[in-house]
């Protein structure tokens, strides 16, 4: 599903470049939940950016469904972002002045979707996600487990082939954590094997869940 190719990728900051990545390779099988790790500074961000079509590499490709994202227009990879890709955040990133199912919906109401609809498949994954008395509660009104799984199915309201996740539980609890873990490992066999995630953690405990990690130092796989 996911193909990444001799990628690089480096940044002028002051005087000097920083090369964040350096030629690398990885492939993730749909079905798979894949966990990327390493130290500060390894890469691990800059590579979720391109995989998620928010950046383009230097040199190499990057290939979603087997199309390179690096060749497509801004506006084509918004609407890959849109539609064929689910991101998961460590601080939510709710929007603070609308309920959860609200939240969930934007995705369906940028695409065009009718109101209606948005509103009973947001309902839909927020009572499967254990939420079904929440649904009109704004961010300030949940807990931070509560939030995260808010931003689950905002993820996946458009049924993406591919779930990105950014720490998403960096900023819970163990016990909490761990449930969003337990979901996330559910997500891609939901899907009937046909989606996958990928996850950048710093959590070791976390990464043990998945069934694959990828580590990168100094911006090559090792």
């Amino acid at each position: 599903m996911l193909e990444v190719h001799d990628v690089s990728k480096g940044f002028h900051v002051g005087g000097a470049r920083i090369q964040a990545l350096d030629g690398v390779t990885m492939k993730v099988d749909p079905g798979e939940f894949v966990s990327i790790v390493g130290p500060s500074g390894s890469g691990k961000s800059t590579l979720l950016h391109l995989i998620g079509a928010l950046d383009t590499p230097d040199s190499g490709t990057v290939k979603l469904d087997s199309e390179d994202i690096g060749v497509m227009t801004d506006r084509q990879r918004a609407e890959l972002r849109r539609r064929r890709m689910g991101f998961i955040f460590q601080f939510f990133n709710l929007l603070p002045t609308m309920s959860a199912w609200e939240n969930v919906a934007v995705p369906r109401l940028l695409d065009g979707q009718s109101l209606r609809s948005s509103k009973a498949k947001a309902t839909e994954l927020l009572t499967q996600l254990g939420l079904a008395d929440r649904i009109d509660h704004r961010p300030s009104e949940l807990s931070g487990g509560q939030m995260q799984r808010v931003a689950i199915a905002r993820a996946l309201i458009m049924d993406p082939h591919l779930l990105l996740a950014d720490e998403p539980t960096g900023n819970l609890d163990t016990r909490t954590g761990a449930a969003i873990l337990a979901f996330l490992a559910q997500v891609p066999a939901g899907a009937h094997g046909e989606r996958a995630v990928v996850m950048v953690t710093h959590n070791p405990d976390a990464a043990a869940q998945t069934d694959r990690v990828i580590t990168l130092q100094d911006g090559r796989v090792t």
